[in-house]
């Protein structure tokens, strides 16, 4: 196992388990539930194990555990406390914390498992909506106060996009069952964040319909062809971080010119840039949606 990161501020603690700095503070110094290393400068730093632990501790007293009881138990008790709890009723926060350590640890292999134990009584559908997703909205935290670093983001994204793209393959093996309508996936030039529109390239192909997946950072001359070539075809693109909210008019601007869409053909847009766009304030063949969700009941 390939521990990278090998110790963790109170901070790092915090934020990866919910539990706040000071009650961990106290969970250590009134009940011994953890042994932090201390640095020359007197500062608590955790390892692994401790972090471990705080993940169980934090399950089992969201479940009702008083904090005192839990202190009185033995080491392998807890683990074997939440392993109960999991079996029962596949508890969501288990399963996250068994994703934050295979992202920590850059561990392939419990990421495998947890995602094959999830795949016993889920859908792929069902696990990226109610596990992936949270789990990928922590990470974002995560990122952000530098709790962990872009490698750990790559490395657990990568895998989740593993996931899409195997589930997709079993999918296109078939014939689409629909002809009404096609459907065109691209990231707008300089946009690289695809993993949303994987999803939705996943969901569109799972219910019939055919997909033409572009991928990252295509321009809009390079869509010409397709809206050609097809009599009816509707776009789909999401704007993380491009273009940007005050880019957007000329980029839809640029897009109807340069696309001479057919008729009824839409431009879909979701993503971080849109959130704020009204239907109101754009053409009538661009449809922006606030989430993944809402653009799936449209289709």
């Amino acid at each position: 196992m390939n521990n990278v990161k090998k110790s963790f501020s109170i901070r790092d603690m915090e934020n990866l388990s919910g539990i706040k700095a000071h009650t961990i503070r106290i969970w250590e110094k009134r009940y011994k539930l953890f042994s932090p290393e201390r640095t020359d400068t007197n500062i608590r730093t955790y390892d692994i194990v401790n972090l471990q632990k705080l993940l169980n501790v934090t399950l089992l007293y969201n479940h009702g555990y008083k904090i005192s009881k839990i202190a009185k138990l033995d080491e392998s008790q807890i683990p074997d406390l939440v392993r109960d709890i999991t079996l029962k009723d596949r508890d969501k926060d288990h399963v996250i914390n068994h994703l934050k350590m295979a992202m920590l640890n850059f561990d392939q292999t419990l990421f495998l498992k947890t995602y094959d134990t999830l795949l016993s009584t889920k859908t792929f559908s069902e696990i990226f909506n109610e596990v992936f997703i949270p789990f990928l909205n922590e990470l974002g935290l995560l990122w952000q106060t530098d709790t962990i670093s872009p490698a750990h983001e790559h490395f657990i994204s990568n895998l989740i996009k593993q996931k899409i793209y195997s589930n997709t393959e079993t999918l296109q093996i078939q014939k689409p069952s629909r002809d009404d309508q096609v459907f065109a996936l691209f990231l707008p030039e300089n946009e690289i964040h695809e993993l949303g529109l994987l999803y939705i390239n996943y969901e569109i192909v799972n219910r019939g319909f055919k997909s033409i997946y572009l991928g990252q950072s295509m321009p809009v001359e390079s869509l010409v062809d397709l809206a050609k070539y097809y009599h009816k075809i509707d776009f789909i693109s999401y704007f993380t971080v491009s273009p940007t909210k005050s880019d957007l008019d000329a980029y839809f601007t640029k897009f109807s010119e340069v696309m001479d869409l057919p008729q009824d053909s839409k431009l879909y847009v979701l993503g971080h840039q849109v959130q704020e766009l009204t239907e109101n304030d754009i053409p009538d063949y661009i449809k922006p949606f606030g989430s993944i969700q809402d653009l799936l009941e449209s289709i």
